[in-house]
């Protein structure tokens, strides 16, 4: 969750690239059919390839995956005028539909689940916000179950052990150094389904803890800091691999003081959060992250908490209470923002229209670029045969017109130019 220092501007930024055509995607050496499963094709789409964007498409979906497109009798749908995308990837996210993970209540959790999964992400990491140790633990047990199901794809733990200076929405009486002892108790409480943890390496125990997590095979995340750009080097050289929501909640780029900022851009092995909300990064600066880190280290994030997909209004965070006022999460004590609003088919609806961002290099970072960090990325990011058929239908405006989750359609496709009922596929029932 961020702090306060954030700026709210519109306006394009550079021209929108033209779609550049590429093949469709080829085949694994391994089959990809699946006996008895049934077959959809969805064709005339403009599909959006780990290499570029298809005319006229097709992909076909058999049973749970994408298959190669082989020959065999298969239902069609026309999405003629459409893209297919595919399904995003949120690696931090506190909730939506009213709901939060912090309330570690499976009910609770689904409903966020649910909201996120309307609005085309389909795969989804839990964050959790600053709470007691023993409240934490409670929470991730709760979450671990949902991972286990397969509706989650891990936890992330965004505190306590970040910097008092940079706590944003956390509540600062609940902080703590990261003892790894601490960290590592954390982790076990998740029982394997711990996938990030964020924190300031500066505080005594920070380079010892993204050790430990880097050898534990969790993501250290930096983020809520104060440190130096030489502190921050020292914990990306320690394991660190991801800056949480870049330039929020550390601080500024300047002159004789870069800063955690240009630290976690420069080195290869970082991985950059963006909240391409409109509210928390201005264009230039979202155009700076891309002109450094390349459209390959660019991950865009919700950072949503449970009004995403719901109206303003007060809403709890954790133990705190936020306002929200025409779409913005401030603290109701303080007025520091407090997360976001947003779900992943707005960052990408603003990054083509808005900020100028080829689809591919948006796509890229909603979608292949966090599930390769997460190591998913043999399952889902991409629309590759062998993966999951996780696929988000966006209509001309780049809204959402019908998304799929392993085969089942999630939202069905809402085609109005048709004659017949959304979801109904001409020879065949749907995937």
């Amino acid at each position: 969750m961020t702090g306060p220092k954030t700026a709210q501007t519109t306006g394009p930024r550079t021209a929108k690239a033209p779609a550049a055509k590429a093949p469709a995607a080829k085949a694994p050496a391994a089959s990809t059919r699946t006996a008895g499963a049934r077959r959809t094709v969805l064709t005339g789409a403009r599909v959006v390839l780990p290499d570029g964007v298809a005319e006229d498409g097709r992909v076909t979906v058999e049973g749970s995956r994408i298959a190669a497109d082989t020959p065999g009798e298969a239902g069609t749908l026309d999405l003629a005028g459409h893209w297919v995308v595919p399904g995003f990837v949120d690696m931090h996210v506190h909730g939506g539909g009213g709901a939060s993970f912090s309330a570690g209540s499976a009910e609770e959790a689904l409903r966020a689940i649910a909201t996120h999964r309307a609005h085309g992400t389909t795969t989804m990491v839990a964050s959790t916000v600053t709470g007691a140790l023993d409240e934490l633990a409670r929470q991730a047990a709760a979450l671990s179950e949902l991972v286990e199901q397969g509706d989650l794809a891990g936890i992330h733990f965004e505190g306590p052990f970040i910097a008092r200076g940079r706590c944003g929405a956390h509540d600062p009486g609940l902080l703590r150094d990261p003892d790894p002892a601490d960290v590592r108790a954390l982790v076990r409480a998740a029982r394997g389904a711990a996938r990030m943890v964020t924190l300031a390496p500066e505080l005594p125990g920070g380079l010892e803890s993204v050790r430990l997590l880097a050898d534990s095979g969790v993501i250290a995340a930096v983020g809520h800091t104060d440190a130096s750009y030489e502190a921050v080097l020292e914990a990306v050289g320690a394991g660190a691999t991801v800056a949480t929501h870049l330039f929020n909640a550390m601080p500024p780029l300047l002159h004789r003081a870069p800063g955690p900022v240009a630290a976690l851009l420069e080195d290869e092995r970082v991985t950059v959060e963006l909240i391409n909300d409109g509210v928390h990064l201005h264009p230039a600066v979202l155009e700076l992250a891309f002109a450094r880190a390349g459209t390959g280290r660019v991950a865009f994030v919700t950072d949503a908490m449970g009004a995403a997909g719901m109206g303003d209004g007060l809403y709890p965070l954790g133990p705190l209470q936020v306002r929200v006022t025409d779409g913005v999460a401030r603290l109701v004590e303080g007025g520091s923002i407090a997360g976001s609003t947003l779900t992943l088919d707005e960052a990408l609806r603003r990054a083509v229209t808005v900020d100028g961002l080829r689809i591919e290099d948006a796509v890229r970072a909603l979608a292949l670029n966090p599930a390769r960090l997460l190591g998913v990325a043999d399952r889902v990011g991409s629309i590759e045969p062998g993966k999951y058929a996780d696929l988000v239908v966006l209509d001309g405006g780049y809204r959402v017109a019908g998304v799929m989750r392993r085969g089942e359609w999630v939202v069905p496709p809402r085609l109005p130019d048709t004659a017949e009922p959304a979801g109904v596929v001409r020879g065949g029932a749907t995937g």
